[in-house]
């Protein structure tokens, strides 16, 4: 290659480009801004990037009580809430998780560790009994668990300090919580796990709601209640295959 040739050329300036600390810094500097500016700025051009999909909606008072739970006690660490689109995870857990199921989780309770089973779609899947008794005493079910047991849940009353602040908190990120969801909160709350109680509008404005007494005790309203209500609820607001063939559709569409 003789020295005048356009490829020693670009060597030299690149040598000289990593031999000077500054311009290479600089340069570094000005591809990551162009990069980042190419990622994030479509993002302020469009009002959404989770399409929405027919079922889903906000979580119930007593849900969102017993996601509070679920993540108080460090549940996330052990399940995960994520179905990825392998083969394998399908056939065990049900169809792969869809991303407009947890558009109002937050945070997220994706996770990235399954010492236990994944939980997207764990709703439904057992009865209220099997999941107190579980949580009661794992074991007495899944021999082989080594899931610690949450039998204090069952004596622990529900405690809430301020439903309403709570809604009002997660609107003001985006859930979207009525001016009606915020005031019946409370009343919405213990109606849920109490079917002596008026529950009024309840399962018209959260379509799916649950109405039953989960831990067996009705004479008053626990943390199991909670916790019990939101992994029944857990995967059963979407019809998954209808979604993903809807999803299906307009990618041919945009074909």
């Amino acid at each position: 290659m003789s020295k005048n040739s356009p490829d020693q050329g670009v060597f030299e300036g690149h040598k000289k480009l990593e031999k000077n600390v500054t311009l290479l810094t600089a340069c570094t500097l000005v591809a990551v801004a162009i990069g980042g500016i190419v990622e994030i700025a479509p993002l302020f051009w469009i009002d959404n990037t989770i399409e929405k999909v027919e079922g889903m909606r906000p979580y119930t008072p007593l849900e969102q009580a017993g996601r509070d739970i679920y993540i108080r006690e460090g549940c996330y660490t052990c399940h995960s809430q994520m179905i990825r689109p392998f083969r394998d995870e399908v056939e065990r857990y049900g169809h792969y998780s869809l991303a407009a199921e947890s558009m109002y989780d937050h945070p997220f309770q994706w996770g990235s560790k399954r010492t236990g089973p994944d939980l997207a779609r764990v709703g439904g899947r057992y009865t209220d009994d099997w999941h107190v008794q579980h949580l009661n005493d794992p074991r007495s079910v899944v021999p082989q668990s080594i899931m610690p047991s949450y039998s204090f849940l069952s004596k622990t009353t529900l405690k809430v300090a301020d439903v309403s602040g709570h809604l009002t908190a997660l609107q003001t990120v985006g859930v979207p919580y009525t001016a009606v969801d915020i005031e019946m909160a409370e009343n919405d709350l213990y109606a849920q796990a109490n079917p002596e109680l008026d529950a009024g509008d309840l399962e018209e404005r959260y379509p799916k709601a649950q109405v039953r007494d989960y831990d067996g005790d009705p004479a008053r309203v626990t943390e199991m209640d909670a916790l019990v209500a939101y992994l029944q609820m857990l995967g059963t607001l979407v019809d998954v295959e209808s979604a993903a063939a809807q999803a299906e559709l307009a990618e041919e569409r945009g074909r």
